[in-house]
């Protein structure tokens, strides 16, 4: 029987790496011997965080400032992975955005082309260049993971900006399971509801539900998400979890809430 692979020797990029989800995936990488970059757009975030992982894990966290949305900044970052590393092992598309829950005709443009561009163009971008190395690497191949979030699936009220996007990473994650085949390229999306960060700290207090109520949401611990990331990172590349959802037991989403 093949055994999981380890991450000792291996290079891992997540993307919005800084803080909440991509912070805690990338200690957990890191934990298992990866050797991990994040990026993000804010220098000091990254950097704070990086030292603050390698120092606790003792393995290498690079920290590379990046907006994912900017083909030239996504191309540099590949190029800084190539030249340091020689190879990325796994992608994790873990960087988002959000725009205010207004009803659809409120929305502006700027908003809309802002939630796009980082959720979607983003992957997009950093699958393409993640996808251009993992073919010309020795042995070839790799993995990558996409951030798909329940409204991937399930919107929220007033969200149809993210719930576009995240309903379209569904559709890149496949294209790209697909595409990748022929060249040991794996890939496969998480779909998460309710980790505890500071992005969900207000559902204790209440969020809008579809029935026009407010009710106060459950919430899970988002090391739970991290040791799914690390679980599906960790299969060798002849096996792939297509679609996993991680969520919190009693929040509403099945059935009736």
């Amino acid at each position: 029987m093949e055994r999981k692979m380890t991450g000792e020797g291996r290079i891992a990029l997540v993307t919005g790496g800084g803080t909440g989800i991509g912070l805690a995936i990338a200690k957990a990488l890191s934990g298992e011997g990866y050797k991990v970059v994040i990026t993000g757009r804010r220098t000091d975030v990254l950097e704070e965080a990086a030292a603050t992982l390698s120092g606790e894990t003792g393995h290498v966290v690079r920290a590379i400032r990046c907006d994912i949305g900017d083909p030239a900044d996504v191309e540099s970052l590949f190029e800084a992975i190539r030249a340091e590393f020689g190879r990325l092992d796994v992608l994790v598309n873990n960087a988002g955005t959000n725009a205010p829950p207004v009803p659809i005709e409120e929305l502006s443009f700027e908003q809309w082309n802002s939630v796009v561009a980082a959720n979607l163009t983003g992957a997009f971008l950093c699958t393409q260049q993640a996808v251009r190395l993992m073919k010309a690497q020795t042995p070839h191949g790799g993995r990558i993971i996409n951030n798909g979030s329940i409204s991937a699936t399930t919107p929220r009220p007033n969200s149809a900006p993210y719930t576009a996007t995240k309903h379209a990473i569904t559709g890149l994650t496949k294209s790209t399971a697909l595409d990748g085949r022929p060249f040991d390229i794996a890939c496969g999306q998480i779909d998460i509801g309710n980790a505890a960060t500071d992005m969900t700290s207000k559902m204790g207090a209440g969020v809008l539900q579809a029935n026009g109520e407010t009710a106060s949401e459950p919430t899970m611990s988002v090391r739970h998400v991290a040791d799914a990331v690390v679980y599906m990172a960790s299969l060798p590349l002849d096996a792939n979890v297509l679609t996993m959802t991680v969520m919190a037991t009693k929040m509403p989403l099945v059935g009736r809430g």
